[in-house]
């Protein structure tokens, strides 16, 4: 059965980014919390942490490596650090999070598996839990069930997508990819090349992107920015659909003067396209 694949336009823009309300604090725009960066892959959860500071999330917590507690102050004193190594301390900012980020830089060791397993067995009803890296691939390699009470998100590029879903990538279509999202009762962001999007019983192709994105780190970038909006905007779906539309929006626009466009120039550029694009 062929499905009907939607355009993500401009339009989700004004749809999704509202005008903030005069009497609104940190509280209003959502607490997210952002699990991963192992020693060696620290830049990971620093750069998931700016997209979702600079795309306007009120609180945000990032429970990573303490090796990487200087690099993620330097880069971004407006988040708290927890040590992953210290699961008491963690455990109470993951359950009052709305929205909770995990794998970014994760890393795939026998630690990673339990903090993981931990999260998932915490993860409360109504919070939005976004999935991406290597979580995917512990996800699928121990063949995790997903949290059943929480919104989840997974955001797997082609590969991580083959691992979770058994689906080639030379057989990724969207009618295929739509049935194995639908299994999974998840919204799934499929990246590639043209990033596709699979919520309820819809599919939606981003309409922008350029080969200047082709850098390590844009992925990372991309789970932060949608925990973001999803943490600020009531709808989950749409916010999706905002957060894709937004990262590839901005990336169009810096490529117009660059070669490469580096991941945190995203998020740097994220409150100004914001402001720009909020509803009227």
């Amino acid at each position: 059965m062929m499905v009907n694949v939607k355009k993500i336009t401009s339009q989700i823009l004004t749809d999704v980014i509202r005008k903030r309300p005069a009497d609104s604090f940190k509280g209003t725009y959502g607490k997210i919390a952002l699990i991963g960066g192992s020693q060696n892959f620290g830049g990971a959860i620093i750069m998931a942490s700016l997209a979702a500071v600079y795309s306007g999330a009120g609180l945000v917590t990032t429970i990573t490596d303490p090796s990487n507690q200087t690099s993620l102050h330097d880069w971004l004193p407006e988040a708290m650090f927890v040590d992953w190594n210290n699961f008491d301390q963690a455990e109470p900012i993951i359950k009052s999070a709305d929205v909770v980020v995990i794998g970014p830089g994760l890393g795939t060791d026998p630690s990673a598996l339990t903090l993981l397993t931990k999260v998932f067995r915490i993860a409360g009803s109504e919070q939005k839990l976004v999935i991406d890296g290597s979580a995917l691939t512990l996800l699928a390699a121990n063949n995790l069930p997903l949290p059943q009470d929480s919104i989840n998100i997974l955001t797997p590029h082609q590969m991580e997508w083959q691992r979770v879903s058994g689906i080639k990538i030379a057989d990724q279509t969207p009618e295929k990819n739509q049935a194995a999202a639908k299994q999974l009762h998840a919204i799934v962001v499929v990246k590639s090349h043209r990033t596709q999007v699979y919520a309820d019983n819809h599919v939606y192709e981003n309409t922008g992107g350029t080969p200047a994105q082709a850098t390590g780190g844009m992925g990372d970038t991309l789970a932060g920015m949608v925990g973001g909006f999803a943490a600020q905007f009531k709808d989950p779906q749409k916010a999706v659909l905002a957060a894709v539309y937004s990262h590839s929006a901005i990336a169009d626009k810096l490529a117009e003067k660059q070669y490469v466009v580096l991941p945190h120039q995203i998020s740097e550029a994220l409150p100004k396209f914001m402001y720009k694009h909020q509803a009227k």
